[in-house]
């Protein structure tokens, strides 16, 4: 018995054989502070990872939009005005936008969208996200959010959508909407502050309001802005400059990874600037001249 259980082993190599070097050791145990640190490191250049300038298609060479037809209910609205939108693209001059807006379907909408056109509105004033579907001006930021205005324009967001039977009005390239709601903002959180000596509840916004000036184009199907933005009208002339302004390259969008998630779940400020921006452009695209022109068929 002794001598089968020998038999059965391996035999000792010879000296003749060739020698293996031995497995690697496992590196050493880490104390917990020293795993979680390497971790940190490890995760932080993921929070701000960003999209390489030479990755994103050429400046110079834009793709050219192709143009989609209208919603059939959009077909038939008559363009009552024109405005134009000069634009330049890292300090040079990139062409001109022409919209002609629909003054009767919208008339609140399409008479702000005027009234920023003239003046200092949004001149001088920059596009500040471009992604799949439509680019985004950055608006006014100093005029205030007005719940009545704002609510005035969504109501008529809302009414164009209904006479356009529930489809989507943001479907094709070349529509232009001003900003009024934002479905990803949270609802208002209570908060509990002292007012004459007692205790009241209030609701306390969690983000930015839109405050009814930011306006988008659309360079291809958009839904998602129907819960959105108010139809204002549609690019005339001018599609070849919107295509320069979407081929323009941005900060890439690392809202999906789990390192981001988990910075913004406990807090990390680095996080919260970051998402702030997320799709901005690299270059600045600028409206350096705008206006409104003297009627509808000039």
């Amino acid at each position: 018995m002794s001598q089968r259980i020998l038999n059965t082993a391996k035999p000792t190599p010879s000296p003749t054989h060739r020698h293996h070097p031995s497995p690697p050791q496992p590196p050493p145990k880490l104390s917990r502070r020293a795993a979680a640190a390497g971790i940190a490191i490890a995760a932080a250049p993921a929070l701000l990872t960003l999209s390489s300038p030479s990755s994103s298609k050429a400046q110079e060479e834009p793709e050219p939009i192709a143009a989609a037809a209208a919603p059939p209910c959009l077909e038939d609205l008559p363009v009552t005005a024109k405005a134009f939108l000069d634009v330049s693209i890292g300090g040079e001059p990139a062409g001109r936008i022409t919209v002609g807006l629909f003054g009767d379907a919208s008339p609140a909408a399409a008479s702000r969208f005027m009234s920023l056109v003239t003046g200092v509105g949004y001149r001088r004033k920059e596009f500040v996200k471009i992604v799949p579907g439509y680019v985004q001006h950055g608006g006014v930021v100093s005029y205030p959010a007005v719940p009545a205005v704002t609510d005035r324009l969504a109501a008529e967001a809302d009414a164009l959508r209904a006479r356009c039977g529930g489809a989507a009005v943001h479907a094709a390239a070349g529509a232009v909407s001003v900003v009024v709601r934002d479905p990803s903002l949270p609802p208002p959180k209570p908060k509990l502050v002292a007012k004459g000596g007692k205790l009241e509840v209030e609701e306390e916004q969690v983000g930015v309001v839109p405050n009814g000036t930011e306006f988008v184009i659309t360079t291809g199907a958009a839904p998602e802005l129907d819960e959105a933005a108010v139809l204002v009208g549609r690019v005339l002339d001018g599609m070849d400059v919107v295509a320069k302004i979407a081929a323009v390259p941005t900060v890439r969008d690392n809202a999906g990874s789990p390192y981001f998630r988990v910075a913004k779940l406990i807090g990390d400020k680095r996080a919260v600037v970051a998402e702030r921006g997320f799709n901005r452009p690299y270059t600045k695209i600028v409206v350096t001249n705008c206006g409104v022109l003297s009627n509808a068929t000039e």
